[in-house]
């Protein structure tokens, strides 16, 4: 009688449709790369008390099987009310620790993808720019000019393995997701893979990348700028392989890291960000409103940036207009991050609005001033401004947020443009019903698998391969080579490890600090353990209802 027991208790809290049967997942896209399942959390939806016990009336335990596979349908449908579509919401702020705005006095951004959001269309420039750079100054094959940029190729947050030509997506847990293994463009099968590696999908992350995820033998692409450098480097390695060309992997991989280097340090982006500013640059107002509220509210701000002054200057210019440096207390450009956060070792210098740097020694940082390079300890020294009481957004986990985070104790927001359109596709009614089901399948499977005679064995291996054909549907909704950037089939990928370590807030854009009060405080969900979802009715109820109160904020845009 559990199961009745739950299903009265979950219409207690929602809504029942009353239209439709159960519905069906949709037929599945070819994944071949897609291996087998891993291992899969209890689906809560599933009665629990009732024991996988024998069917009653001798009847044929595959029988009994489907019998429970159409009641798990039937509650899945019953808990899927038509308002669970839309409940995230793309403009909220989302929390990894409790922090309270009324604490923090002092605030603190990064420039390229922070105050400056740019549009997806300067992704192909950087991408044809440094392809031509591969072909007319390091004399690379001509046939590469044939490869255009592919915005849906690659997705943030991906891994490189320099000696084996792989790009692929890895989890919390150092395994990499199989089925998203590429050499140039073109996937590597999960056997290959697997051997690649001695035989396992774990990757030694610590013995082949550093804390900022720069090698010696992998790399990890962690900003939005790495988007058409992952691009390039897989058509670079298309070409050579469809062209049986020999070559030096750490070659190729140096050589196209050094032309996407050559865009920014030539100045090439720069150029064409300054020459359209309407095209390129989003949501300036909104900044400038940003800002202004919170100077209106007695906050002290301040900007470090890698970029050069003469760059920063228009596109704030821009978005703010020409007293833009009245609202920040101290301003750093070419700060050299994250060397800026460790190294003690380089002064700042005040630069005038021509560019020429002055010799004289700095011994305090002046509002309305321009200042180069330095270091997080002068800047500490000068300031005073220590600790939680300093929140400082930017959009590289590692280059803005991680040393600030765990060596000064500031308070962190991340910048992740590629969550609003997550968010959307989460709000999407294929996605949370194959989601949804697929989280009860694996409940039905795990109570189930004591079945083990023949014909239950070919029933298991039925819901297994619906399964992996589910998580293969729910990969593609968000890119069909690797998926979300958040997860791989059902954990957390790398890329949202590093996100929860090193951010105490992030959002689709700064923008969405306007959507607050600035004395608001933010509250983290307590999401369960393991060991601790059964106490909860959002995992009771198959995970359809995993964000309490969100209703209440329906005001935010």
């Amino acid at each position: 009688m559990a199961g009745v027991g739950l299903r009265a208790a979950a219409r207690r809290y929602l809504p029942r449709r009353d239209h439709g049967g159960p519905r069906a997942a949709s037929s599945s896209p070819s994944c071949p790369g897609c291996g087998p399942p891993g291992p899969g959390a209890h689906c809560p939806g599933a009665p629990r008390s009732a024991p996988a016990s024998a069917p009653a009336g001798g009847a044929e335990p595959s029988a009994h099987l489907w019998a429970r596979y159409q009641d798990m349908r039937r509650l899945v449908h019953d808990l899927l009310p038509p308002e669970v579509c839309s409940l995230l919401n793309p403009a909220a702020i989302y929390a990894n620790n409790e922090i309270s705005l009324r604490d923090v006095e002092v605030y603190g951004f990064d420039y390229d993808y922070t105050l400056a959001q740019y549009a997806d269309t300067l992704h192909p420039e950087i991408f044809s720019a440094a392809r031509d750079i591969l072909i007319e100054h390091y004399k690379y094959p001509e046939g590469i000019r044939k490869y255009d940029y592919n915005p849906s190729f690659a997705i943030r947050g991906l891994h490189y393995d320099i000696q084996k030509s792989l790009l692929m997506k890895i989890d919390a847990f150092h395994y990499v997701q199989l089925g998203t293994a590429y050499r140039g463009l073109q996937p590597v099968p999960d056997e290959e893979v697997i051997d690649l590696y001695g035989g396992t999908q774990h990757i030694p992350l610590y013995q082949m990348s550093g804390f900022y995820g720069k090698g010696p033998s992998i790399k990890q692409f962690m900003d939005i700028f790495s988007l058409p450098e992952m691009a390039l480097l897989s058509c670079v390695v298309d070409h050579f392989l469809g062209h049986g060309l020999e070559f030096d992997q750490a070659h190729l991989y140096k050589d196209v890291t050094d032309a996407i280097r050559d865009v920014h340090v030539k100045g090439l982006m720069y150029q064409w960000i300054e020459r359209d500013m309407e095209k390129y640059i989003l949501r300036g107002d909104e900044t400038f409103a940003v800002l202004s509220r919170l100077v209106a509210h007695g906050k002290q701000l301040f900007l470090i940036t890698n970029s050069p002054f003469s760059f920063v200057d228009k596109g704030m210019r821009h978005m703010v207009g020409a007293d833009w440096r009245q609202l920040f207390d101290v301003v750093i450009v070419q700060a050299d991050k994250p060397s800026f956060f460790t190294d003690r070792r380089k002064p700042f210098r005040k630069l005038d609005e021509k560019g020429s740097l002055h010799w004289d020694r700095i011994t305090r940082l002046e509002k309305g001033k321009i200042y180069r390079q330095g270091n997080l300890f002068d800047f500490l020294r000068l300031t005073e401004w220590r600790g939680p009481r300093v929140l400082y957004f930017g959009d590289h986990l590692y280059s803005d947020l991680a040393d600030l985070m765990l060596r000064h104790g500031w308070r962190t927001g991340a910048i992740i443009p590629e969550l609003e359109r997550e968010i959307r596709i989460i709000n999407t009614e294929q996605y949370m019903h194959s989601l949804t089901w697929q989280q009860a399948l694996t409940g039905l499977l795990e109570r189930m698998q004591t079945y083990q005679d023949a014909e239950s064995r070919q029933v298991l291996a039925a819901w297994m391969k619906e399964r992996q054909e589910l998580r293969c549907i729910t990969k593609a909704l968000f890119n069909a080579q690797f998926g979300s950037i958040f997860r791989t089939f059902h954990n957390p990928t790398y890329f949202s490890r590093r996100l929860v370590r090193f951010s105490d807030l992030y959002m689709a854009s700064l923008s969405c600090l306007l959507n607050y009060r600035v004395d608001f405080t933010f509250y983290p969900r307590r999401t369960p353990l393991q060991h601790e979802a059964p106490l909860w009715m959002d995992q009771l109820c198959t995970g359809c209802m995993k964000t309490p109160f969100l209703g209440d904020m329906a005001h935010i845009r």
